[in-house]
């Protein structure tokens, strides 16, 4: 490797009092928090469908799939419109946050591993852990927030 450690860009967007991050390369949009339509029988974190310039995007709570409690949305809360990278294709997912904070690059050389204990999320979906002059960052590594049979499961036909 060479001796110049890339940046990596990130959104940064907030969880309750915590800073999570995801690459930009993996974020398509950002929306204005809105209904989604419900889809019975799916995972207590899926809110339902989302149209996104008329097609129907799985939405889900991300805080409900970290395992943080619900919360009501605020004139804050965004949907982060993203592409989660599976085998055999790439998933466009919404993420409901409760609010967006900005764009922001981390040296890659930077970004400490997973911490394994004292953390109220899954461990498995930390890609890293950055630190900030306001505290730490929680990198999500995108393509491992969802199982298998999650991905199944939301593989979705197209008419909403």
């Amino acid at each position: 490797m060479s001796g110049e450690a890339e940046d990596i860009q990130v959104v940064t967007f907030g969880l309750g009092a915590e800073t999570f991050a995801v690459p930009v390369a993996f974020v398509r949009e950002i929306l204005d928090h809105r209904e989604a339509f419900r889809i019975p029988n799916g995972p207590d974190y899926l809110l339902g469908l989302t149209d996104v310039r008329g097609e129907g995007v799985p939405t889900i709570d991300f805080r409900l799939r970290l395992g943080l409690p619900r919360a009501e949305p605020t004139p804050a809360t965004r949907i982060l419109v993203v592409d989660v990278p599976l085998t055999d294709r790439t998933l466009v997912l919404g993420l409901v946050v409760d609010r967006v904070l900005d764009v922001s690059a981390f040296r890659a050389d930077a970004i400490e591993g997973a911490p394994d204990i004292g953390v109220s999320w899954p461990s498995d979906y930390i890609g890293g852990v950055a630190r900030r002059s306001e505290g730490f960052v929680v990198l999500i590594d995108v393509a491992r927030i969802f199982s298998s049979a999650d991905a199944a499961f939301l593989k979705l036909p197209a008419a909403a």
